[in-house]
């Protein structure tokens, strides 16, 4: 029955031309792969968000991903950015989605539109806004009536105006895929029969509402007929069960690039050897989309991450967060992209049969005899040890955890574990012209009681209490001690404890601060205790009350609490006297806030003074005005000597900084924030800082970002490169006569080589940025570098033991060579 539906979808999208002939379009699918206006194809896509960086980065970064080899761009739909208000949307600025999916149409990609609407995306709320929250008896993501009718509501708006706008691609538009839901496999079970009414009901709806291109849900294990299946993980290849349709076909939603950071984390890694065998895998076994998540993951700038979630995303991803080249992890998968194109027809026509030669080894073949097309996967999935595997009368070398692709099922053309593209590694450089900041300070005053209006018997919930409309809230009340309640003995004092729903609090008693305390990711809940000194008569207990953004994931988001629970004052002559019950005042946010003083106007309504030698320490903010730095290169502000605090330039939030939350390392998580130049003037630039705890705003540094220190690093049994071969119709050949391995060396932008900083033929270790010398090497390595590379913004260097000693000058003969190389580029000078 699917089969004939199928059918009658292709069929339905035939249109016919001004010249009379059939012009399929749209988009169907089979068993094999997506089929878009009639043609079958490889999809390599990447997740950028347009939330994460400004519109101005928008076109580079689409560009260097389609230079990348990228031809579908995934973003997710952001529900409480558009709808911050209940009916009020928002669709201006980075906000732009039309603007973004028509930049990404207009460099020839296509687009999956991930609807949700919830996403969770380690964004706030995982997308719903606060409003949906005070619906009355409303369950999210549940089959729940004011939940569905709210959802489908919003679905509608978000299709409706792609409908609009011609971006669907039977109307001609770049929007192939749509997703409804998100990984609801984790929480389904929480909601019983509601759960899985709820999975078939979305499912419906969206068909419903438009049935012009598939819709997919991803990590849905029974996924209704109507949708496609998919996988988010890191070796789909291998965890995947595959789709539960034999007409659906196999695709990966999210091949994580690394792993999202919180604060106090330690640094994520992923390695582009990794990524290549896994996507080279699933390609093998039937796949022909995979997702990058995230290709590029960009800023949460503002209050937009979830809980705890660092400023930066997704970092480690091909693209930093500053939009520039993360080598070879870039290059290493553009290369892979080009590999499996090499050997399109093959996957998409061919047929494919596969033979385990033992637990490890494997070979998959993607034959059609008759239409002269072959390719072969050789598979060693050995995590530690090379093996070599003949295949079809050769014999063929296979490092460790690697697949070898042959687009003829001859000539290797890529291996994922053999690097030949180029390294970098990335600087971030002070700036010249933003430099010598004069800072000046406002310091918040700490309420008492008396002066919060909101009072309630006990501290209110924080979630509920802000509403999302600030991070802060102050909580206070007052006791009254006699001499007789206060310790006999000078060196005991009382102890003020606050147990803690999350995620943070500073406390300060009669004004003065006495302490921080937070959780964490994963235990937000944390108790706070700190010895205090009361005086007699009326004290003032005062809590700055924290979030570090609201939760997105999980069941029942909408039950979700933080702040204050319990107060005691432990110590007292009395004993330990409880005041979670003794009335409480409150107020959201603090008064900077309020008055804007990020902004040039706000800023005018307070009292500005000097910084001193000894800055206030905490609720202090700090302004200063900086010139646009020096170039073109991204800017980013080094914060390692302040604490916790939020960031603004020119009015605009650059997001959350939480330096003094180090991780397992004794580092912090994030040092550096993202000062997109989009934000900057060419001077008198308004940076402002509330720092929550205390720091040191002198020491904040101004600074440049380049990936200028580029490397490489191969032996002499590296394949060529992939670039040397091409492949037209049945035919496949290489595009030069010598197909020997070679560095490869090509500065970003128009730059060129200044300097070669390393150079070792030999057996060098180490990284791009970090290179050692090992026990053997040629004395003409720095010479014979510089001879192919200075002065030019491209070079080669060949793989030839007589290109740097004269044979009986070798001074290690008998050992395979290795050749590391690193070399700086600069900005060419102007004659």
């Amino acid at each position: 029955m699917f089969q004939i539906l199928t059918l009658a979808l292709l069929i339905s999208l035939l249109v016919t031309s001004v010249n009379g002939q059939e012009k399929p379009r749209g988009v169907a699918y089979d068993g094999r792969s997506l089929i878009v206006n009639g043609n079958r194809e490889l999809f390599f896509s990447g997740s950028i968000h347009y939330t994460r960086s400004p519109p101005e980065m928008w076109p580079e970064i689409i560009r260097k991903a389609k230079e990348g080899g990228i031809n579908v761009i995934q973003t997710y739909v952001f529900w409480n950015i558009h709808e911050p208000v209940q009916g009020q949307f928002n669709f201006e600025g980075n906000f732009d989605i039309v603007k973004f999916i028509k930049e990404i149409a207009e460099q020839g990609l296509y687009v999956t539109l991930r609807i949700g609407p919830y996403i969770e995306a380690e964004w706030s709320s995982g997308g719903f806004p606060y409003w949906l929250r005070e619906i009355k008896n409303i369950t999210f993501r549940s089959y729940n009536e004011p939940f569905v009718y709210h959802m489908k509501k919003y679905s509608e708006m978000v299709i409706d105006l792609m409908k609009k706008e011609k971006l669907f691609a039977p109307q001609g538009g770049p929007i192939i895929l749509a997703q409804i839901e998100n990984e609801y496999n984790n929480v389904q079970a929480a909601y019983k029969d509601n759960g899985k009414k709820y999975i078939e009901w979305a499912a419906n709806m969206a068909v419903g509402l438009y049935d012009g291109v598939p819709w997919i849900m991803c990590k849905q294990k029974e996924a209704p007929p109507s949708v496609i299946n998919t996988c988010n993980g890191r070796h789909c290849a291998d965890t995947f069960a595959g789709p539960n349709g034999l007409n659906k076909p196999t695709l990966w939603t999210e091949n994580w690039t690394a792993q999202y950071r919180t604060f106090g984390d330690p640094p994520s890694q992923r390695s582009a050897e990794d990524l290549a065998f896994s996507v080279a895998r699933f390609f093998a076994k039937n796949g022909t989309l995979t997702n990058y998540y995230m290709y590029h993951g960009g800023t949460n700038f503002g209050r937009s991450s979830s809980s705890f979630v660092t400023t930066r995303y997704y970092d480690e991803a091909p693209l930093d967060e500053f939009g520039l080249m993360r080598d070879p992890k870039w290059s290493h998968l553009r290369d892979l992209h080009r590999a499996l194109r090499l050997s399109r027809r093959a996957l998409l026509w061919g047929n494919p049969t596969v033979q385990k030669i033992n637990q490890d080894l494997e070979i998959t073949v993607y034959e059609n005899t008759g239409e002269h097309m072959c390719a072969a996967f050789l598979t060693n999935n050995h995590t530690t040890q090379p093996s070599n595997i003949t295949f079809r009368g050769a014999n063929y070398y296979l490092p460790e955890k690697s697949v070898s692709i042959l687009a003829d099922c001859k000539t290797v053309v890529y291996n994922t574990q053999t690097v030949v593209s180029q390294h970098n590694s990335r600087n971030f450089v002070p700036s010249e012209k933003a430099k010598n900041l004069k800072w000046e300070m406002y310091q918040e005053k700490v309420p008492t009681v008396n002066e919060l209006a909101l009072k309630n018997r006990e501290p209110l919930e924080l979630y509920s209490l802000t509403k999302d409309k600030s991070d802060y809230a102050w909580y206070s009340t007052s006791i009254n001690v006699n001499r007789h309640d206060l310790p006999m003995r000078s060196d005991i004092l009382t102890v003020l404890q606050v147990a803690s729903m999350g995620h943070a609090l500073a406390a300060f008693v009669n004004g003065q601060y006495i302490g921080f305390g937070h959780g964490n990711n994963i235990d937000k809940s944390f108790v706070f205790r700190q010895p205090i000194v009361l005086k007699r008569g009326v004290n003032d207990i005062t809590l700055l009350g924290e979030l570090v953004g609201y939760p997105n994931s999980g069941a029942y988001m909408e039950k979700r609490f933080a702040g204050p629970r319990a107060v005691t004052i432990q110590g007292l002559m009395a004993g330990t006297l409880d005041i979670t019950l003794n009335v409480w005042g409150h107020e959201v946010g603090v008064s900077g806030e309020k008055e804007q003083v990020f902004t040039e106007e706000g800023a005018k309504k307070v009292k500005w003074t000097p910084v001193t030698a000894t800055p206030p320490g905490p609720v202090t903010w700090y302004k200063t005005y900086f010139d646009a730095p020096e170039g073109t290169d991204p800017v980013a502000l080094k914060m390692d000597k302040m604490q916790k605090g939020m960031l603004w330039v020119n009015g605009k939030s650059l997001g959350r900084y939480w330096v003094s939350f180090l991780s397992p390392l004794g580092q912090p998580t994030q040092s550096e924030y993202h000062v997109p130049r989009a934000f900057l003037k060419p001077s008198n630039n308004l940076l402002v800082v509330f720092e929550e705890t205390g720091g040191h705003p002198e020491k904040i540094e101004i600074v440049t970002v380049n990936r200028d220190t580029i490397c490489s690093m191969i032996t002499e049994y590296h394949p060529p490169n992939v670039k040397n071969f091409e492949s037209s119709g049945s035919k496949f050949c290489p595009v030069v006569e010598d197909l020997k391995a070679g560095a490869h060396l090509t500065c970003p932008d128009d730059n060129v080589i200044e300097k070669v900083e390393f150079a070792s033929y030999g057996d060098p270790d180490g990284a791009c940025g970090n290179f050692t010398m090992g026990t053997c090497t040629s004395q003409n390595s720095i010479k014979v570098a510089e001879k192919y590379c200075l002065g030019k913004h491209t070079c080669t260097i060949p793989i030839e033991r007589v290109t740097f000693d004269e044979p009986n000058k070798d001074p290690c003969p008998n050992i395979f060579k290795t050749l590391a190389v690193q070399v700086k580029c600069v900005v060419p000078k102007k004659n």
